[in-house]
């Protein structure tokens, strides 16, 4: 046998297993498709019941979530909007297409968002036919990327019932404190709006002073971490306000039963 012969059987042997491997990985790729979405989704929805306080060891979490009602809302109307089937609503694909998104200025774009989408999920718990929860999404800039989560308000529409994290790219240790369960306690309780609905809710730099007036609207910043900090009140800032949920959050008060 030649050194010919030699070097293409070495050649077929090693581009045939190549193509196997390949085979193998792109089948492997598909079939775990389905679960890596549902853990996705399992995620998003213990998130989504951590903030609002509701989840409860030993229960399933997809269990639990059937008493979550979610909707679709309009943000520039703060109306909830039916004609848009909830499974078919990807808030990637809205925010990035123009017909569905706008392009926001930068003296509006505080959580760097670049462009908003014009409808949004959000989620309501409801005791009976009283509103218990509404959950809103959120997302901002932080230092490495954009920070996705979840602010829970109570029926007042003013006091945090919690804030969860589901997807950023912050530095562990610092920025990554944000899922710090101590951290996140902290947030039970403060309130967002002031009397005269301007968003005053912030993380500050350092320890909030529990003897000042406005401590309530306060949380502890992250230490060496002022730029995920910042990210956070700025990503917060905007949800609440006239480009976010407030329209939403407006008509809500006005009404006394589940829908807008």
């Amino acid at each position: 046998m030649n050194n010919n012969d030699t070097i293409k059987k070495t050649l077929i042997v090693a581009i045939s297993l190549c193509l196997v491997c390949s085979a193998l990985i792109s089948f492997s790729a598909v079939e775990l498709r389905d679960l890596q979405e549902a853990n996705k989704t399992l995620d998003k929805q213990n998130k989504i019941l951590s903030a609002a306080g509701l989840l409860e060891e030993g229960i399933d979490t997809s269990v639990l979530f059937e008493s979550i009602n979610t909707k679709i809302v309009n943000l520039e109307t703060g109306l909830f909007d039916q004609n848009i089937n909830i499974t078919d609503y990807e808030e990637g694909s809205f925010s990035r297409n123009p017909s569905t998104s706008i392009e926001l200025s930068s003296d509006v774009d505080i959580a760097l968002l670049k462009r908003r989408e014009n409808f949004q999920t959000v989620y309501l718990h409801y005791e009976g036919e009283l509103l218990n929860a509404i959950i809103l999404p959120v997302r901002g800039y932080g230092l490495w990327g954009t920070m996705k989560g979840y602010l829970a308000l109570e029926p007042n529409f003013k006091t945090i019932i919690g804030l969860e994290f589901f997807d950023h790219k912050e530095t562990p240790g610092l920025g990554g404190e944000i899922d710090n369960p101590k951290w996140k306690a902290i947030w039970k309780g403060k309130e967002v709006y002031s009397d005269n609905g301007d968003v005053l809710i912030s993380v500050i730099k350092g320890s909030v002073d529990k003897s000042s007036n406005d401590s309530k609207y306060q949380v502890d910043g992250l230490s060496g971490a002022t730029i995920t900090s910042n990210g956070v009140s700025n990503l917060l800032s905007f949800w609440l306000g006239d480009m976010g949920y407030g329209p939403l959050i407006d008509n809500m008060k006005l009404q006394e039963t589940k829908d807008v």
